[in-house]
């Protein structure tokens, strides 16, 4: 467009304003579509910087009024100064000062076809993105709850199976009542979140914790987690179950021992990430994988936000960051 457009409005805008506007600036129509090809170079190429950079800073769907409005500010202030620049450079030089409005108004020409035209493409392209988040979404989605029905007991099998063993337990068995009551916990939080796309952190922290819980149970002092998140960053999304994965990852990757003991810390990283590490002592025999990995939660961020997911290994660290989403998708 700018190969083809470019040219195009250079010698139509004379062709069509000879009949009176554009006499006023020259006679001479090589000046003349000179002049006019100045002017819509300058012009294309400063509001398409401009819409530009205003993608960036109002990247959101949610953000495109505040975008446009911003843009027509832009566009009609940068195009009324480059006008009047234009003006007195080169149509003075050449004898063909056409006046302040004459030369704005002949200058919105160009401007209008600019915005026309990447506004469409930009919009056509998003509109194509989102369809195609959507239906990968879906058959996520669909490919997911395949999965867990495939390998998952009858739910209610299960908790009245959880209920009867509470029973079985004596009162005074005060650990074995809150084991079973955490893995009770997570297995309804995995029913329940399996279906959504993402989940405010906080619920996700609170499943997190009971199955801390679980694992501390077995590996006792070997295995030690921490958490530092600020209450804000609690309000924010993430996809269901993605901590637990890389949590789940790490102890089944790595040695937990009292000599050496598994250190695992969630941290939040400015308002965007949350990021989850741990010290690296592989193992010399891994168990079994259970196929949900870090590709796992690449892939669902990826339908999910702009920003990636972010992998770093170094010879002591291995760090995850994901997204903090802030709204729910």
């Amino acid at each position: 467009m700018r190969l083809i457009g470019i040219p195009f409005l250079s010698f139509a805008i004379p062709m069509v304003l000879s009949f009176d506007d554009f006499l006023k600036l020259s006679n001479n129509y090589l000046i003349s579509a000179g002049i006019s090809f100045v002017i819509t170079v300058a012009l294309w190429e400063g509001n398409r910087y401009i819409i530009m950079l205003m993608r960036r800073i109002f990247p959101n769907y949610s953000q495109t009024s505040t975008r446009l409005l911003f843009e027509a500010v832009l566009a009609l202030f940068y195009t009324l100064v480059t006008t009047f620049v234009l003006d007195e450079v080169l149509c003075k030089a050449f004898n063909a000062r056409p006046g302040m409005l004459l030369g704005f108004r002949i200058s919105l020409l160009p401007t209008l076809l600019v915005y026309l035209v990447y506004e469409a493409i930009y919009f056509f392209e998003s509109w194509k993105l989102n369809i195609r988040k959507t239906e990968s979404l879906m058959r996520e989605g669909i490919e997911t709850q395949l999965a867990v029905l495939k390998n998952q007991l009858d739910p209610h099998f299960l908790f009245n199976s959880m209920n009867t063993l509470a029973a079985l337990i004596d009162d005074t068995n005060v650990d074995a009542q809150q084991y079973l009551e955490r893995l009770s916990d997570v297995y309804r939080y995995v029913l329940v979140s399996r279906s959504k796309n993402t989940v405010q952190l906080d619920e996700e922290i609170t499943f997190l914790d009971a199955y801390v819980y679980l694992n501390k149970i077995r590996f006792r002092d070997n295995l030690m987690v921490e958490k530092h998140i600020s209450p804000d960053a609690y309000l924010q999304h993430v996809t269901p179950l993605s901590i637990q994965m890389l949590i789940e990852n790490a102890i089944k990757h790595n040695i937990a021992s009292k000599e050496s003991p598994l250190k695992i810390n969630i941290r939040q990283e400015g308002d965007q990430y949350l990021v989850v590490e741990n010290n690296i002592q592989e193992k010399t025999i891994l168990e079994k994988s259970t196929r949900v990995g870090l590709q796992n939660i690449i892939n669902r961020y990826n339908l999910l936000t702009e920003r990636r997911v972010e992998i770093i290994q170094s010879a002591e660290l291995f760090t995850v960051k994901i997204p903090l989403i802030s709204q729910f998708v």
